[in-house]
């Protein structure tokens, strides 16, 4: 007996919910596709992504890879053409106007690479953080405020305004605005790209803290190997999907081991790093082989021509 229609959609569901588990973010076969004067422009070509609650992870890729896009979709701001994309048990695709703005309210928090675009320059620190706590209507404001301020190194800003204080400061200051209505996740872009590299550590340092301390989850694009090299994973982007990981853990000896590995989507596709497939000229086709562990990947044969 053929399962009928309604089945099929049930069981495509529950195959759907299985990938990523009760992950924290998860993305699956995610698509987002832009139309610009009459052309279309796919800047997310079905990636895939997991991550887990309480993870520090740093997405990286060239321009135009898709990466500042998929912050823009998980921080609920640009809405996905296709696929899955929940984040903390939300589905950011069916949600309705008043549920993108509590999302973006209470569960995430974001951080801007310009430093201006974080805090309003009339405003002390103390004010702009207090400020979000305002519009959710909290209370303990300026308690809040002040102990975010003591947690990112920063107590001696609360009464400067943004035009008073460094680069960094104000990075940091805007860390605190991020963080005042205790979301669950904090996405930053490009947060040292336009600082020098003792300010950026300090302001890296500061989402560490906060990652550490208050157990919030933090996804970080950047160019900066500095943050790169120092998260629990980094995520490759290319092409509108994720192509590689690196994953670090702590050695016998205390030593950070970094290992990078190709990702395998849903369909087992794999990107191919571009140094390996210039070094053996590799274009169009490939030859796969079986092994008993693993599986070769070789240079197409050249037919001989008649």
């Amino acid at each position: 007996m053929n399962p009928t229609l309604s089945e099929l959609e049930a069981k495509a569901k529950r195959e759907k919910a299985v990938f990523g588990g009760d992950a924290h973010i998860v993305c699956d076969n995610l698509v987002r596709i832009y139309k610009t004067e009459g052309v279309e422009v796919v800047a997310l070509q079905g990636l895939d992504l997991v991550i887990d609650k309480g993870e520090l992870v740093a997405i990286v890729g060239a321009s135009g890879s898709g990466k500042s896009t998929l912050l823009n979709v998980l921080s609920g701001l640009d809405v996905p053409t296709a696929g899955v994309a929940r984040v903390a048990g939300m589905d950011l695709l069916s949600m309705t106007a008043r549920d993108r703005l509590h999302y973006r309210r209470s569960v995430v928090g974001f951080i801007w690479q310009q430093t201006a675009r974080n805090l309003l320059p009339y405003l002390t620190s103390r004010e702009n953080i207090e400020l979000p706590m305002k519009l959710a209507g909290k209370r303990r404001r300026r308690e809040r405020a002040d102990e975010l301020l003591e947690l990112l190194g920063v107590a001696d800003c609360a009464g400067r305004r943004p035009p008073e204080m460094s680069g960094g400061q104000q990075q940091r200051v805007a860390i605190g605005v991020a963080l005042a209505n205790s979301p669950q996740l904090i996405l930053a872009d490009e947060p040292t790209g336009e600082l020098d590299s003792e300010t950026s550590e300090q302001v890296f340092e500061a989402l560490r803290t906060a990652n550490r301390e208050l157990g919030v989850t933090v996804v970080i694009v950047t160019h900066d190997p500095m943050v790169a090299e120092q998260v629990d994973r980094t995520v490759g982007i290319r092409d509108g999907r994720t192509s590689s990981e690196t994953v670090r853990r702590e050695g016998a000896e205390g030593q950070i081991i970094a290992e990078e590995y190709a990702v395998l989507d849903r369909v087992g596709r794999l990107q191919l790093p571009r140094d390996f497939m210039n070094a053996l000229d590799m274009e169009r086709r490939v030859r796969l082989e079986l092994e008993s562990d693993h599986i070769g990947v070789w240079p197409a044969r050249e037919e001989p021509s008649e």
